[in-house]
């Protein structure tokens, strides 16, 4: 089946931990609210009492702005200038839309600015995925305590969520274009500003492009990674599979090593393993924020909030900018950031006990029009603020998808930082929406793209 195309507002929400039953029913909802007072994807549909936050209205219409033949989106708020400008010094007066971890940068790094924009609630999806999250709405479920997805497709399963799970399977299972197929970099900045980044080609599926998915399989989302540079790298090939239930069949992985020409099973690219080539900075399981198993923490719905976040960042993603002019020591060129006055829900992770992962507390701030992870406060093992995540979004309005222009994770105690996603200097198109084989995400197609 293809596709196509805490201020706080306080949420009438109960606070809820992930500790529901082993499967947790369906409930009745108002479908009539996705034409009403909410969206076709379950947020407000109407601004914020101040003003600051608009209505949404539709989101961003095809043609906002131009593109060109390498993917280059241009910025359709370019003329805009900032409101105000957040400062180390003025922070203060801003730390009820600031994250802890945000706050700590404005602490960590005297010189860090922070350029807040007029709000545009631009984020827009294909009409395709707004009926389908329609219908998945009292069918779809959890199972184990949340780590099992239960008769879902594709679309949004929880435009109405009650709970901490609901929430991140909205995240997990957002729409992303139903496949891609591209070239991005990643890069570890250390706090001297030597820069190291690798460059790859990438070719990944959601479950809902697959032409020949066998009945009751329950892939999630399948991912092949090339690296092309630097040389000493070249030709390692990573296969990674993610199910739908993380229980019972949980994320496998495989490489290919050009050196050694064999493929070999990788068990450990999962929960606190480093994220290749990010010198530790970034985990398996923060990639897009989150990903991965949930397992090993007890969850928390904490209700929604007003945040500053990374939004409509075309200046990020622009290519006639070099990766030295956008990776500065510390921080990404501030100059080049857009941040943006959104409502987010906020759920909260904290270690179980007796099970082992570097963070003990995660604070996950998700955006409600896109349900995308744009902020994470992580903390350690001695529940130290550690590390901030932030994703910087942008809205490819000919495809109606919101994809990270790119995504940061700072580590606070050491001034270094990884970014992911980067395209400013890739020379090729991104492909969305290609049908995909189950066949072209096995080992033998592994060991084929790393000849």
């Amino acid at each position: 089946m293809s596709m196509f195309k805490f201020n706080a507002i306080k949420s009438a929400l109960c606070i809820v931990g992930c500790l529901f039953g082993a499967l947790a029913q369906a409930e009745a909802v108002d479908l009539s609210r996705l034409d009403g007072d909410l969206t076709p994807l379950g947020s407000i549909r109407a601004g914020n009492e101040a003003g600051t936050i608009p209505e949404w209205t539709g989101g961003m219409a095809a043609g906002a702005a131009e593109m060109e033949s390498n993917g280059f989106y241009h910025n359709p708020f370019a003329d805009e200038q900032p409101l105000y400008v957040i400062t180390a010094q003025n922070y203060q007066q801003y730390s009820d839309v600031l994250s802890e971890g945000q706050i700590a940068r404005f602490k960590s790094y005297a010189d860090f600015t922070m350029p807040v924009y007029q709000s545009h609630r631009s984020t827009a999806f294909p009409q395709a995925y707004y009926d389908k999250t329609r219908e998945n709405q009292g069918v779809v479920s959890l199972a184990n305590d949340g780590a099992t997805l239960v008769d879902y497709e594709y679309g949004i399963p929880f435009a109405f969520p009650d709970k901490p799970m609901e929430v991140m399977w909205n995240h997990l299972t957002r729409f992303r274009g139903g496949s891609i197929d591209r070239e991005f970099a990643t890069a570890t900045v250390a706090s001297n500003g030597t820069t190291g980044v690798v460059s790859y080609h990438q070719w990944l599926a959601w479950r809902e492009v697959f032409t020949d998915l066998p009945p009751g399989d329950d892939r999630l989302f399948n991912t092949m990674v090339h690296v092309l540079e630097p040389a000493r790298y070249s030709g390692l090939v990573t296969l990674v599979q993610d199910s739908m239930d993380t229980s019972s069949n949980p994320r496998a992985a495989w490489q290919y090593n050009p050196g050694q020409r064999r493929v070999r099973r990788a068990p450990t690219l999962s929960y606190d393993t480093s994220a290749r080539y990010s010198s530790g900075i970034v985990t398996s399981d923060g990639v897009d924020g989150f990903g991965g198993a949930p397992d090993r923490y007890d969850w928390t719905l904490v209700g929604k909030q007003e945040l500053l976040i990374g939004y409509n960042a075309y200046d990020l993603a622009d290519k006639t900018v070099t990766y030295d002019e956008l990776l500065t020591p510390k921080y990404l060129n501030p100059e080049m950031t857009r941040y943006e006055l959104h409502r987010v829900w906020v759920v909260e992770a904290q270690l179980k006990e007796g099970m082992r992962h570097m963070y003990q507390t995660r604070r996950f701030y998700i955006d409600e029009d896109s349900w995308q992870i744009m902020v994470s406060d992580i903390y350690d093992g001695r529940n130290t603020l550690w590390r901030l995540y932030e994703s910087h979004a942008m809205q490819m309005h000919d495809i109606d998808t919101p994809v990270s222009a790119i995504e940061v994770t700072h580590d606070l105690l050491s001034g270094q930082y990884a970014t992911n996603f980067m395209i400013n200097e890739s020379k090729t198109r991104a492909v969305f929406g290609k049908p995909a084989s189950v066949s072209d995400y096995t080992t033998t197609k592994l060991r084929q793209a790393g000849r």
